[in-house]
């Protein structure tokens, strides 16, 4: 499939501070969306539709998924900031981060857009402008399915529901 994500592979430092890779979360599905902390308007949104779609699936489907969001932003997202923003927002979420290398290679895998944008309105100067989507993996961390962010809930909703019943 054109836009499908190469075989991912990352090794990354989770939001308590401990290194992971792919493989760790082999066994669960993985519902994978890029963003950072700092996003005033697009990443909260889909956070926020993401943790309902999970609710909606509810607690055994969901059981089966492992929520990740991996950040764009290096620079600012340290696991302590992404700890905070995700456990009072978005908790089912674990957050990931790393060295600008291993941001880099993550992207390139899942084939994501990042870029950094002058923005006077934000205290550093800058944004990201990036890539809004949600990646479905499957047990083995292969690609299933993507949802772009004007995607419906409940159209995400049926796509999930229907890769967990396979």
């Amino acid at each position: 499939m054109v836009g499908a994500p190469d075989h991912p592979t990352f090794t990354l430092t989770d939001h308590f501070g401990n290194e992971v890779s792919e493989t760790d979360f082999h066994g669960a599905f993985q519902l994978v969306y890029f963003g950072f902390t700092s996003c005033r308007v697009v990443c909260p949104r889909a956070l926020a539709k993401l943790s309902g779609v999970l609710d909606a699936l509810g607690d055994e489907a969901a059981g089966q998924i492992t929520p990740l969001y991996i950040t764009v932003d290096p620079a600012r997202d340290t696991p302590e900031k992404m700890k905070a923003y995700l456990e009072a927002d978005y908790p089912r979420f674990l957050g990931l981060t790393g060295p600008d290398a291993a941001i880099d290679d993550a992207k390139r895998c899942f084939r994501i857009f990042a870029q950094r944008k002058s923005d006077p309105a934000d205290p550093d100067g800058y944004q990201i402008a990036h890539t809004a989507i949600a990646y479905l993996l499957d047990r083995n961390g292969e690609y299933l399915d993507h949802f772009p962010d004007a995607m419906e809930a409940t159209k995400i909703v049926e796509r999930i529901r229907f890769h967990l019943a396979q």
